[in-house]
């Protein structure tokens, strides 16, 4: 039987699912809302677990299940388990009282040929001995894996059938609670069609289920940009909740009362594509996810899966990618793997423990904000009221914007890994907090809770937080260690006695006045670096009418400084530390507002380096440091740099040579290092070409061609491509516009004048 499957996208799947969809049945009013007054249930939350063949990690897993406070678990089951350590496993699990899913999986080469008589024996031997063992002390059976992914679950439509027809004759005839067909991520036409089909045949599963995931759009709480692409993701609204929803929907349409999510995940190295916490946002995910998922008021349960596995698990199992099982974990979890001695928990599970704490058995009153870069979901227990509370994205809201000081004074604060923080913050970011208050307590938000205007932040500085500068008409942002460290901040650098230095004592003094200041910082933390240690202050201190005209509409210049400079170290991308920012409330010249940040100690700028190679030099010398580094060492090491830049999502628009500071090291190892990124945008996705060739015409502005093709060339290799005609004519028309600009722009105007009134 190795003829080719038929596709699992039938012609009567499509045509059964476009049928419902045309006749406006997949809507739900205002979906993409959570519903308010709901019971969130107490067994919400499951697990999908594995053990190995060491019956000490029966143990282990148990021990960490017992600590998460879940005992909704689900285990894959497959040939040849009932004679190996699942069998044992499973029983320790019953014995132990867990609450049991247990999802019969058939191996891929054998769900291939279900069109086989021979393997549909096969298959109805498997299921009859499984549910003759088992069958009485299990919560159900759950039949079909990631079916709408033939190249892990092995099915065509009819292959499917065949297997759901012997197992649900099986199932049914014990009284055990049936669970399926499991399709995976938001692929409505298939549950449609599915559930159609079975629908004809009376064999409805008791329970429909959907691996709800929401990790390829990034964040839980995004509009999903894969339905009809980026411009309509924002007007179709298609996000989490609402997918929930129609999920729910659809089940409800078809007499099934109720639905789950049997997988989902974050994998830490996907993430990592674009953050390089991968770990801490895998957590933030997971919180975020349930809370989303448990305010939809549509699923009955949501199941995490695998709880130990490097990439997507609760737990780091310390192997490899490379030691990853061929067939993905969402289709079968098979064994867990690794030394049990080299496992380490991911922050994840501390947020596992603490999400389920809180949600499970509670009842969901409302959302106070929500869909709007804003989480604030209220719940509710017998002794307390709770507020779910982040934002998305490196946005940041102000806790002072949105509750009264006195129910903030009356408020817990507990982080997202369950500490009771007893010294309460002053923002909400990406990772979750909880606010609670007895249920005693009458609190009530601010109308209009929103975010912070146009102010990002990178939440995982280590040592480091927020604290927001509001006084004497001026608001802003201080990043210090402590509380007090920010008080001394906010004395020595009180924007009201800051003013921008003469021109010969400025660093840079043109459009943007750039000054250095002793560090405050340094007395308190080493007396003796006093003099050495500095800080950068830039303010904009002339403004032409168009650039006058066309800011009033953006955020000021400061607070521009302040989000790329941010958004740059949150994207794994090194620029200078940012210390603080403050800008005038009303200020209409433009100019009052100032952005601090660490002062950069470099060897030189990668403008000075490619000047140097244009003009034939092979070499660059670094004569403090006594290092000697090649045109092709520097090629390359800046080729990954700004390659690393734009695959994380950046778009600079001011790469110029000046703005990328170099330091080296005795291995000729170059550190490179961003300044002046007010200008720079940022996306959940890699930059595009057209962007990135953008970037790179700037900075090459100063090198040769000979340069330029070897250092494009070393750039485009890692993307598979080469120079191209379209890359080369957007270099030759940034040339010419360079060219232009110098002999007829303002400064070629001025100079022409100057040339004029000296001949005279």
């Amino acid at each position: 039987m190795n003829k080719k499957q038929p596709s699992m996208l039938s012609w009567p799947i499509i045509r059964k699912g476009l049928a419902y969809i045309m006749c406006g049945r997949l809507y739900v009013r205002r979906g993409h809302l959570p519903p308010p007054e709901h019971p969130v249930p107490a067994d919400f939350i499951g697990i999908c677990i594995a053990s190995a063949e060491d019956a000490a990690m029966d143990d282990y897993v148990i021990s960490q299940l017992q600590q998460l406070g879940i005992h909704q678990v689900r285990l894959d089951f497959s040939y040849g388990d009932l004679q190996s350590f699942n069998a044992r496993f499973l029983q320790r699990l019953l014995d132990d009282r867990f609450q049991v899913t247990l999802h019969l999986v058939q191996p891929f080469s054998n769900a291939r040929n279900m069109g086989d008589a021979a393997e549909q024996a096969l298959w109805r031997t498997f299921v009859h001995a499984v549910l003759e063992r088992f069958g009485s002390r299990i919560l159900r059976v759950e039949i079909g894996a990631t079916i709408n992914r033939k190249r892990w679950a092995g099915y065509s439509v009819d292959g499917f059938m065949q297997a759901w027809d012997i197992a649900y004759q099986e199932i049914r005839q014990r009284g055990i609670t049936l669970a399926g067909p499991n399709v995976t991520d938001f692929e409505p036409i298939y549950n449609i069609g599915i559930l159609s089909m079975l629908k004809a045949r009376n064999q409805l599963p008791d329970i429909h289920t959907n691996n709800l995931f929401s990790e390829r759009v990034s964040e839980p709480e995004r509009f999903d940009h894969r339905i009809f692409k980026y411009r309509w993701a924002t007007r179709l609204k298609f996000n989490l909740v609402k997918k929930a929803r129609l999920l729910r929907k659809i089940s409800t349409d078809f007499g099934i009362a109720r639905f789950i999510s049997p997988v989902a995940f974050w994998a830490i190295y996907r993430i990592e594509r674009l953050l390089p916490d991968g770990e801490q946002k895998q957590a933030d995910y997971l919180a975020r996810y349930m809370v989303l998922n448990a305010a939809s008021g549509a699923l009955d349960q949501v199941f995490w899966g695998a709880m130990i596995c490097h990439r997507e698990g609760l737990i780091n199992d310390g192997l490899s990618d490379a030691e990853y099982p061929a067939l993905e974990r969402v289709t079968h979890y098979a064994s867990v793997d690794g030394d049990r001695s080299q496992f380490r928990r991911h922050p994840s599970f501390y947020a596992m423990q603490t999400v389920a704490g809180i949600v499970q058995g509670a009842n969901y009153k409302a959302a106070i904000a929500t869909a709007c870069g804003l989480e604030i979901h209220h719940f509710q227990t017998a002794q307390h009221h709770i507020h779910a509370a982040w934002t998305i994205n490196g946005k940041v809201a102000l806790l002072d914007d949105i509750y009264h000081a006195s129910d903030l004074r009356q408020a817990e604060i507990i982080s997202r890994d369950g500490e009771l923080l007893a010294d309460a913050p002053h923002i909400i970011n990406e990772s979750p907090i909880y606010l609670r208050w007895p249920i005693s307590h009458t609190m009530t938000a601010k109308p209009g809770s929103r975010l912070a205007g146009n102010l990002a932040i990178h939440a995982y500085i280590p040592g480091l937080r927020y604290y927001p500068y509001h006084q004497d008409g001026w608001f802003g942002m201080i990043l210090a260690k402590d509380a007090e460290e920010a008080a001394l901040l906010a004395k020595e650098l009180n924007p009201q006695h800051l003013s921008s230095p003469h021109k010969n004592d400025a660093l840079r003094h043109a459009r943007n006045a750039i000054w250095a200041l002793p560090d405050p910082r340094t007395a308190t933390e080493n007396p003796a670096q006093e003099t050495t240690r500095k800080i950068t202050v830039k303010q904009p201190v002339k403004m032409y009418p168009h650039k006058q005209f066309f800011d009033r509409f953006k955020p000021s210049k400061a607070k521009r400084s302040w989000n790329g400079a941010v958004e740059l170290l949150r994207r794994g991308i090194d620029s200078a530390q940012p210390v603080a920012f403050f800008e005038k409330e009303q200020d209409a010249t433009l100019k009052q507002n100032f952005y601090i940040c660490d002062y950069v100690t470099a060897d030189c700028s990668v403008g000075e380096m490619f000047i140097h190679f244009a003009k034939g030099n092979k070499d660059f010398h670094i004569a403090a440091k006594n290092i000697t580094v090649s045109a092709e060492e520097t090629y390359a090491q800046l080729a990954q740099y700004l390659f690393k830049m734009h695959h994380r999502g950046t778009f600079f628009r001011d790469l110029s040579g000046g703005n990328i500071l170099v330091r080296a090291d005795a291995g000729k190892q170059l550190h490179f290092s961003l300044i002046d990124t007010a200008r720079a945008r940022f996306y959940s996705y890699s930059t595009p070409l057209s962007q990135r060739v953008s970037d790179l015409t700037r900075i090459c502005n100063k090198l040769h061609w000979a340069g330029r093709e070897r250092f494009l060339g070393l750039y485009l290799a890692n993307m598979s491509r080469k120079i191209s005609f379209r890359i080369r004519l957007a270099f030759y028309l940034y040339d010419f516009k360079v060219a232009f600009k110098r002999k007829y722009g303002r400064k070629g105007i001025k100079k022409l004048i100057k040339r004029i009134r000296n001949a005279d």
